[in-house]
């Protein structure tokens, strides 16, 4: 039995995949809201996993079958027949805006499941940035406040990042504010 169920929290589901999948030989990151609910400490929560990869389909299919989770109707989209997480896969590379993101580059967080394969949290932002300058959406912003509120910052990275991208310096300027 694979042990996830409906109390099985994000993180720990977010690890177990992130554990299948490196096992499998496969390298996905976990990026959006699942990173987000991860670093703000659910004040943001989403069910929704997204990791990142290059991996095809039929590989990601065998690497979750193990966990119980089912491919959706063909796509990218995995779910559990006992939790309401569901896993998609965003085909790759890593990227926020134009600016790509190399695997090297993003964290493996130790958590009580095992290590997980996610973005930084000043990588987070930059994805809830990229989201709100792209598609006016609002939300994004508001989630990347909530983990610079909690989480620590790379500052002068998102300073550069923001400038390469082309958002307001204010944005920033404001976030870093009210991160405290």
């Amino acid at each position: 039995m694979d042990g996830i169920d409906r109390h099985t929290p994000a993180e720990e589901i977010a690890a177990r995949v992130s554990q299948a999948l490196e096992r499998a030989g496969i390298t996905a990151t976990l990026s959006g809201g699942g990173a987000v609910s991860i670093y703000s400490h659910n004040e943001y929560e989403s069910f929704d996993l997204d990791f990142v990869t290059t991996a095809r389909n039929e590989a990601i299919e065998k690497a979750l079958a193990g966990l119980g989770f089912r491919r959706v109707a063909g796509g990218r989209t995995f779910d559990h027949p006992d939790s309401d997480f569901y896993v998609e896969f965003p085909p790759g590379p890593l990227a926020f805006g134009d600016t790509v993101v190399h695997d090297g580059e993003v964290s493996l967080r130790e958590t009580d499941s095992g290590p997980l394969r996610v973005v930084t949290p000043t990588q987070c932002i930059m994805d809830r940035l990229a989201a709100y300058v792209h598609w006016s959406d609002r939300q994004a912003l508001d989630q990347a406040t909530m983990v610079a509120r909690r989480q620590p910052v790379d500052w002068g990275a998102l300073d550069a990042w923001a400038r390469r991208e082309g958002v307001d310096a204010e944005v920033i300027d404001k976030m870093r504010r009210s991160s405290g």
